[in-house]
């Protein structure tokens, strides 16, 4: 993991609305991963979508378990 590539995104949990702050790591492209709420350690679907010209992170959407992203 680069430190450099390390974006932080206010997000919220889709199951019981808590507010945190994931750490995204633009560095490994555009993909799908999963990620447990602090508070109620649901699973949390994400697809993080990163820019291949620049390699920024464009963007970052959650869903529950049986969403389909």
């Amino acid at each position: 993991m680069n430190e450099e590539t390390l974006d932080s995104r206010g997000v919220r949990c889709p199951y019981c609305d808590t507010a945190f702050d994931l750490q995204v790591d633009a560095s490994q492209g555009s993909h799908a991963t999963w990620e447990d709420c602090p508070r109620c350690c649901a699973p949390i679907q994400l697809r993080i979508e990163v820019s291949p010209v620049s390699g920024e992170l464009e963007s970052v959407e959650l869903g529950r378990d049986d969403d389909v992203l």
